[in-house]
């Protein structure tokens, strides 16, 4: 039963933080009430996914060492804290101070704690359950979109943070209590309940031994490709319904419901799926798949049917990336550096966030699909050449003989 606890902490946390996504809601009214440009505002959003992704690795660290519960507690108060503190800002800097700096700081301190904690819990479903818990975030969005939208509309948009900020405060500080590793006894539990032959990771390997292994170079530049493919469609999905399938503004915003239906719905069909045939080879098979639809994106022609299948599906490969590499970190590097190893992953996510508005800002979105299959085939080839680092030992609880394998 504890272990299940960890995992409602989990998803209560992770919705909180993807209420991040949501942040376009914010752009119209900030225009209307501060006057400033739209352009101006966007880079909230920027500064804030940079800290999430530069804040991870720190607190996986510390995380790693004093254990998820006060990691995520302090990350709950500065999130809740630095939207409270953009309920007064006046200028546009000061927004981006306290929601994106500060706020971001604490999405960021506090994302690795619940995904840490669920893969040290459930080692014979990694793949479920990390897709369990970034699911949460995938949602968040979505289900805080009515929660703004009344605040905003009935209390102006500088009271609507104040709000969520208190919000945000009190369900993540709440979440964080439920998180805990799992001791000797516990994880062993863990281990048999399910009777079911397990991948366990030999040797335990720090951020450095981690850095030393080639490995860990090919995964970085896998996760950076795959996010970085994704978000090229996800973050222009209404413009790319706009420019390329000719729909109007209404038509294609619906891409947005459907996309972030998707990205949940990836992150735990495709989690549950690494687990039965392994995480490279599920990959592998996101990898061709998004392959194909940005080939497709390229060079044919959309229509309104065709867009909305081709932006979920991109949508659902883009959720399994994030449900699939911190199972992928675990089981190449083990569980008890998970946090910060973890974190420095990540960063990889991080760099995409930037790279693809960068991209669209010098070439059409053809080339930019084009591109985007380019890097997926690449991704393939990474795939294929991987091994894990050193052997791993396979346990199995059902009193079967062990055995070695690469």
């Amino acid at each position: 039963m504890k272990r299940w606890l960890v995992v409602i902490g989990a998803i209560l946390i992770q919705i909180n933080l993807g209420a991040v996504y949501a942040w376009s809601l914010f752009n119209q009214p900030l225009i209307e009430k501060f006057g400033w440009d739209r352009e101006d505002i966007v880079v909230t959003f920027s500064i804030t996914i940079f800290m999430l992704a530069a804040c991870a690795f720190i607190a996986g660290r510390i995380q790693d060492k004093i254990g998820p519960r006060w990691v995520a507690t302090i990350g709950g108060i500065l999130l809740g804290l630095g939207v409270m503190l953009a309920s007064q800002a006046t200028t546009i800097y000061q927004l981006y101070l306290f929601y994106g700096i500060v706020g971001g700081a604490g999405i960021g301190i506090t994302y690795v704690c619940p995904l840490s904690a669920c893969v040290k819990w459930f080692p014979d479903k990694r793949g479920l359950i990390s897709g369990v818990a970034v699911a949460g975030f995938g949602l968040g969005g979505l289900i805080y979109k009515p929660i703004i939208l009344f605040l905003i509309d009935n209390f102006g948009v500088s009271s609507a943070f104040l709000y969520l900020g208190i919000i945000y405060f009190v369900l993540v500080v709440l979440g964080a209590q439920l998180l805990s590793n799992p001791e000797a006894g516990d994880e062993l539990n863990s281990h048999q309940s399910d009777g079911e032959a397990l991948t366990v990771v030999s040797e335990q390997y720090s951020p450095k031994e981690m850095l030393g292994t080639y490995q860990f170079y090919l995964l970085w530049f896998m996760y950076l490709f795959g996010t970085m493919a994704g978000l090229l469609v996800i973050s222009f999905a209404v413009d790319i319904g706009l420019e390329l399938v000719k729909l109007d503004v209404v038509t294609a915003s619906n891409a947005v419901m459907v996309i972030a239906l998707f990205n949940a719905g990836g992150r735990i069909i495709l989690g549950k799926i690494s687990d039965n045939i392994g995480r490279i080879n599920t990959l592998i098979l996101m990898y061709g798949t998004t392959t194909l639809i940005m080939l497709y994106m390229s060079f044919g022609t959309m229509n309104y049917l065709t867009f909305l299948i081709s932006v979920s599906l991109i949508g659902f490969c883009f959720g399994g990336f994030l449900a699939l590499f911190p199972s992928v970190t675990a089981d190449f590097y083990g569980t008890k550096n998970i946090g910060a190893n973890y974190g420095i992953m990540y960063l990889a996510y991080g760099i995409s966030a930037f790279v693809g508005p960068i991209i669209i800002k010098y070439i059409s979105f053809s080339s930019a699909f084009l591109l985007a299959a380019i890097i997926s085939l690449i991704a393939i080839i990474l795939a294929k050449v991987i091994v894990t680092p050193k052997m791993q030992t396979v346990v199995d609880f059902s009193n079967e003989p062990l055995e070695k394998v690469n």
